[in-house]
């Protein structure tokens, strides 16, 4: 990802990025809170997500419904390819969602389907264990992603300008020209670009900068962040 650095303000005024990028800082919108508690860890938090978390690690089992799964509160399973379809957080070390659903082997009942596999089924009370595929709309009926088994959220023949706050839009010339009008810019020589590489410790600083701030990209590759950015 490029930044376009004003070098007097310390800021990064907006970045162009490519698919992956902008692919991976969409996909953080799918994120379970505990998920993001998880990987930030509970003293991050800036609001009470870390304590409701540290509440559930610290619950006496006795105070637990038989059966309950504190684990779907504490480790929960990001959404499936039919809710987020090819999200990108391998970056985040998260593994990918499985593709399928699962429904009673016993009644084989057409009226429920599952995320979870064993998951109590409404009608008999057996485990729903049989897996069944979702095919997405836009599959043609075959299973697979339209466009060539293209995946992800957006087209890769575009590049995309991202702002600091992380706001997305296709790059234009003539967009960006305005953009520096907007901030101001009046002497060329201030402004510098940096390629930055996004990394496992980048990809956590910008979730958390992005729970905290307005000015994401600054704070994580221009304010001394523990990521300890690295340029090209």
């Amino acid at each position: 990802m490029k930044l376009l650095v004003d070098t007097e303000a310390g800021r990064v005024l907006f970045a162009e990025a490519g698919k992956d990028v902008v692919d991976f800082l969409f996909s953080l919108l799918v994120l379970p809170v505990g998920t993001a508690v998880k990987l930030l860890g509970p003293d991050s938090m800036v609001g009470g997500a870390g304590d409701l978390y540290a509440s559930v690690q610290k619950l006496d089992g006795s105070y637990v419904l038989p059966g309950a799964n504190t684990d779907a509160l504490l480790r929960p399973a990001v959404p499936s390819p039919a809710a987020a379809p090819s999200i990108s957080l391998s970056l985040l070390g998260l593994p990918s969602p499985s593709p399928a659903f699962f429904r009673c082997g016993y009644c084989h009942s057409p009226g429920y389907v599952t995320e979870v596999r064993g998951a109590k089924c409404p009608r008999c009370g057996n485990h729903m264990a049989d897996a069944i595929q979702c095919v997405r709309p836009d599959s043609g009926g075959s299973g697979q992603a339209a466009a060539g088994g293209a995946k992800g959220f957006v087209q890769g023949v575009v590049t995309y300008t991202g702002m600091d706050n992380l706001a997305v839009t296709p790059m234009s010339t003539i967009s960006s020209i305005t953009l520096l009008n907007t901030f101001a810019v009046r002497g060329l020589s201030a402004l510098q670009e940096k390629t930055v590489r996004i990394g496992y410790k980048e990809g956590l600083a910008i979730l958390k900068a992005a729970l905290q701030s307005k000015t994401v990209l600054t704070d994580v590759f221009l304010a001394g962040c523990k990521t300890g950015p690295v340029y090209d």
